[in-house]
């Protein structure tokens, strides 16, 4: 979960470096890893098999991952990476409750402690860059409405895995992520040629954020809990703000370093509970 973390903290920074649409900068993020990963999901898929039923769960995942990377990817050009870092961690809110509603997940009382810490945490770090941005109402509601298809991602792979392997559900995950954002970027009439000093950041977002990051997450998925999963990546706003200091120049106050503290300090919490 830790390397998963890390790389998927690199996500907001990519894209701000890319300098293209959202769904434009998601499709090149997923159509890159889909590529890159065919050999070995085909060398794969030849000591596995998967019922038809298994494979449609995997495109769905992607569906719901494609809606999530469109409006957070969206967020960026209107809001911070720590705003939209912030508010697209809201998921584990949105998992929690899913979690209890749907899949009878049983909560105990630390938990819910430890989620309302990691939040309130996770909200102090914005809430400096929050107070100076013009444009929080509306980037902010893309990063929030892109939060309740997170959740809805982590909560369909949770199930879904039982039924696929990490590689399998990834590669599968990718192609309806593909699909759909082909359709997105079609509908809305967006260009996929992108400048070639796009590349670069878009080969990272697709290399380190996707294929490190979501594969860790893939398998933490088929292991653990949602709703251990998704508080656990709340650690993502203190290293997305660190790594937004040196290579976008935003500032880091004594706050915003009070509030990692405090979303670690959640986390140790929610990983305590559920053990």
């Amino acid at each position: 979960m830790a390397f998963g973390t890390i790389c998927i903290s690199t996500s907001g920074i990519f894209v701000k470096l890319a300098h293209v649409a959202g769904p434009v900068a998601g499709l090149y993020r997923t159509g890159i890893a889909l590529l890159l990963m065919a050999i070995p999901f085909a060398l794969h898929a030849r000591r596995v098999t998967w019922s038809r039923r298994a494979g449609i769960a995997g495109l769905i995942g992607g569906v719901f991952f494609a809606c999530e990377l469109a409006f957070w990817n969206t967020s960026l050009q209107y809001t911070s990476v720590a705003n939209a870092v912030l508010f697209g961690n809201t998921a584990p809110i949105w998992v929690s409750l899913g979690a209890i509603f749907l899949f009878k997940e049983r909560l105990r009382g630390p938990f819910w402690i430890g989620l309302l810490l990691a939040f309130l945490g996770a909200a102090l770090i914005g809430a400096v860059d929050a107070a100076r941005s013009t444009t929080l109402g509306f980037g902010n509601l893309l990063a929030l409405i892109a939060a309740v298809f997170y959740a809805g991602y982590l909560l369909f792979t949770q199930r879904a895995r039982v039924r696929l392997d990490a590689l399998s559900y990834f590669w599968l995950a990718a192609l309806g992520s593909v699909l759909t954002l082909l359709a997105v970027t079609t509908l809305l009439r967006q260009p996929l040629a992108v400048p070639a000093g796009s590349l670069p950041p878009l080969l990272g977002l697709a290399i380190l954020t996707h294929i490190g990051g979501w594969m860790s997450l893939n398998y933490a998925l088929g292991h653990l809990p949602a709703s251990l999963v998704a508080p656990t990546l709340l650690g993502q706003p203190v290293l997305a703000a660190l790594l937004a200091i040196p290579i976008l120049h935003e500032s880091l106050s004594a706050v915003q370093i009070g509030g990692g503290l405090i979303v670690m300090a959640g986390i140790l919490l929610v990983h305590r509970a559920q053990g």
